[in-house]
């Protein structure tokens, strides 16, 4: 892991984690859920670059210091004086895209979002022809003056959607109008958690989550 700076759409200076692999399979962007930091990846990261991926993980402007790491796009964006809602960290979500396609030798990416941040990405999925597929945790309705079912019924991209166990139905809702041959939804049997700390091995059945992202990227 080494770390790495470039700017957002506006010129914020974004902070993230490169974990390369030689000879790739591709990129994935890695993007945070709310009052987090690009560290809710140390865990997930190497496995993906087992998996054959390098990865790059962002710090976006709506988040906070939690994991013993403080969020410095959001550090940034404070002493800027800039607002850090969820609607607020989408230009770092797409200069990320921007930045990870350029470390895939400009080649479209895999894109991964944890609750707010996987609302986002559906969000901008639609119109953004550098996106190879998405991998959403937790995605919902979170996104305030957005009805982001509505606003992504044009994807033409495979899904690969999980959640906590009750949060099924509400990840069914948000996914409902795109066509569903593209929709890989990961149902657990268990409790599981909310956005991509489904993946940590302190929760039960990680395992079989594991295994069934491992067959959608495959």
């Amino acid at each position: 892991m080494k770390k790495v700076e470039f700017k957002s759409k506006d010129g914020l200076l974004i902070s993230a984690d490169y974990y390369e692999v030689n000879r790739h399979k591709g990129t994935i962007l890695l993007c945070h859920r709310s009052h987090c930091n690009r560290a809710e990846y140390r865990e997930t990261a190497p496995k993906l670059n087992a998996l054959g991926y390098s990865c790059l993980a962002i710090d976006q402007r709506s988040g906070m210091k939690v994991f013993g790491a403080s969020n410095e796009t959001k550090d940034r964006a404070k002493a800027q004086k800039l607002p850090t809602g969820y609607l607020d960290a989408k230009p770092d979500v797409e200069a990320g895209i921007d930045f990870a396609f350029k470390l895939n030798n400009n080649k479209p990416i895999i894109l991964l979002g944890s609750s707010y941040s996987a609302a986002l990405s559906l969000l901008i999925a639609p119109n953004n022809t550098k996106l190879k597929s998405l991998i959403v945790f937790s995605p919902g309705e979170h996104l305030k003056g957005v009805t982001l079912a509505e606003e992504i019924k044009q994807i033409t991209i495979p899904i690969f959607a999980a959640s906590a166990k009750k949060e099924i139905e509400e990840t069914e809702t948000v996914l409902r109008f795109i066509d569903q041959q593209l929709v890989t939804q990961f149902k657990p049997n268990e409790e599981g958690f909310h956005g991509s700390k489904i993946l940590w091995e302190t929760v039960k059945g990680f395992e079989t989550l594991w295994k069934a992202l491992a067959v959608f990227l495959k």
